[in-house]
């Protein structure tokens, strides 16, 4: 699955770099103005719930908003440390989410499953500094 999720994080990255000479200042600013909108209605959402369910939104809510800002500058500025850094946000916010949702467990299983995301944080980080720049 890690695997699929990296060549999915390379292949959007690819899409966008082919499509980015069209985007204009205005355009980016427009679309860093929704990326901070876009947060604000997550955030908001986030506010409905409780505990740590309410954590888990919030750390999905930052790491999108992070993702969104990486993409946006390869979109505006394609390059290959743009790129890298797309994959690696990608990364973050996947592991921030899972090691959130590790609090719901407890002992044992709350060890292991953190233990599970930190591994596959450190895949992924291998993975991005594979990335050719």
């Amino acid at each position: 699955m890690k695997k699929q999720f990296l060549m999915l994080a390379i292949a959007s990255t690819c899409f966008v770099a082919t499509h980015a000479s069209a985007m204009t200042s205005d355009e980016y600013k427009v679309a860093k103005e929704k990326i901070e909108a876009n947060y604000k209605v997550a955030k908001a959402q986030c506010d409905t719930l409780k505990d740590n369910a309410k954590d888990v939104c919030e750390k999905d809510a930052s790491g999108k908003q992070n993702v969104a800002k990486a993409e946006l500058e390869q979109a505006y500025k394609p390059s290959s440390s743009h790129a890298r850094n797309v994959a690696e946000e990608k990364v973050k916010h996947t592991y921030a989410v899972a090691k959130e949702k590790c609090d719901d467990q407890k002992g044992d299983a709350k060890d292991a499953c953190e233990k599970q995301a930190k591994a596959d944080e450190a895949k992924g980080m291998a993975d991005v500094k594979a990335m050719k720049m």
